[in-house]
């Protein structure tokens, strides 16, 4: 196209040239040709100018882009592919799986200080670059969208203004490596930030790695969440930039902590057992509530709500499982809400790579068969 509009430049300064040399021989000529090229500028112009209107009222609509994000899952966050490819669980196959089990989007943990081991100057290694784009081009060629979160919370929460320099350093870098990435990849600024963030400390932290990410990618979605492990009632004190509309706000839930972690390794319910679930008028309730605060508070403010964790761990049983997981998402959609089940594998897992096959129960909790 600027091609054309080039030549027809060009061409149109050497006829004026030999118009004012010669004029009463190239009067009828040129009247034609002149009336070409007017119409080849003409268009090439006007083509330019529908371009760049038309890039100007395609902003995206963060709205918009949560519903396209639908129905996640999160993935290879400790994964043992991200220190050596090789060794890696999650394959290639994987990817299709997850899009035709139904599910539109993958929420990809990054652990950028654990597994780039960024040098003095901030620079990320290069096969956590590589990883990286491996996960994200398969996701995109098998019609996933991908949020890029940045899942390094255990490194960080522990000392944040011991960790800012590498936290926004690293920022840095994984936007401009992804700067070219189209609209479909999302980033995600810091999963559960607790329990040393003070909303205060976090609200500065959020700014300035939502600055750094702007300078590259001004267009971006990017998501954020409350302090105090992005539960819901911290979504009262999260303040989002007034200028900055291309966010979506996520949360995660895993109330009653009880039923959902019990047995867990890593927590106060690691001696709980046998706690059911049973989607009583009570229980149900209780989630709803919950899901009408921050509903409430998206709707004051105007922001989108994204659920990027839920789920209960395998030491329930299936039953309530089942019955909690398909409650919980049933909820979020309700009010418009995209969601990501944790997780893929591993642990609360919906797929047995082992054994290759889907935790049937749990992936039709999650989306049900007359849904796909």
């Amino acid at each position: 196209m600027f091609a054309a509009a080039s030549t027809a430049f060009c061409h149109a300064h050497a006829i004026q040239l030999t118009f004012a040399l010669c004029p009463s021989k190239t009067l009828l000529s040129l009247s034609f040709m002149n009336a070409r090229i007017f119409l080849i500028v003409m268009t090439v112009v006007g083509m330019s100018a529908v371009r760049t209107a038309g890039a100007q009222t395609q902003a995206p609509d963060p709205f918009a882009v949560n519903q396209r994000l639908g129905r996640g899952v999160n993935i290879i966050g400790w994964d043992p592919l991200w220190q050596d490819r090789a060794r890696g669980r999650f394959q290639d196959e994987h990817f299709k799986l997850i899009r035709e089990a139904g599910f539109n989007h993958v929420r990809i943990n990054l652990h950028p200080l654990r597994d780039g081991k960024p040098d003095a100057n901030g620079k990320l290694r290069e096969e956590f670059f590589k990883t990286l784009d491996w996960a994200v081009d398969q996701s995109l060629a098998n019609g996933l969208m991908v949020i890029l979160d940045y899942h390094d919370d255990l490194a960080i929460s522990p000392d944040p203004p011991g960790k800012k320099k590498d936290f926004l350093a690293s920022w840095a870098a994984i936007a401009e490596h992804c700067k070219s990435r189209p609209p479909e990849v999302l980033f995600e600024i810091l999963n559960e930030p607790a329990p040393k963030f003070t909303s205060e400390l976090w609200d500065q932290f959020c700014r300035e790695a939502l600055q750094i990410i702007r300078r590259s990618n001004p267009d971006r979605t990017v998501i954020v969440g409350p302090a105090m492990w992005n539960g819901i009632g911290g979504l009262d004190r999260l303040v989002l930039p007034d200028d900055d509309q291309n966010l979506i706000v996520t949360v995660h839930y895993y109330t009653p902590m009880e039923f959902t972690h019990q047995g867990a390794p890593w927590t106060s319910h690691r001696q709980t057992t046998g706690v059911a679930w049973n989607a009583t008028p009570q229980e149900t309730a209780a989630i709803a509530r919950d899901f009408d605060k921050a509903q409430a508070w998206a709707t004051q403010h105007r922001r989108p709500l994204y659920l990027g964790e839920f789920g209960a761990y395998d030491k329930a049983d299936m039953p309530s499982r089942v019955r909690y997981i398909s409650c919980v998402a049933r909820e979020a959609e309700k009010r418009k809400w995209s969601w990501a089940h944790w997780q893929f594998d591993g642990d609360f897992i919906v797929y047995d790579i082992r054994n290759k096959r889907w935790v049937e129960t749990i992936r039709d909790a999650l989306i049900p068969l007359s849904s796909r």
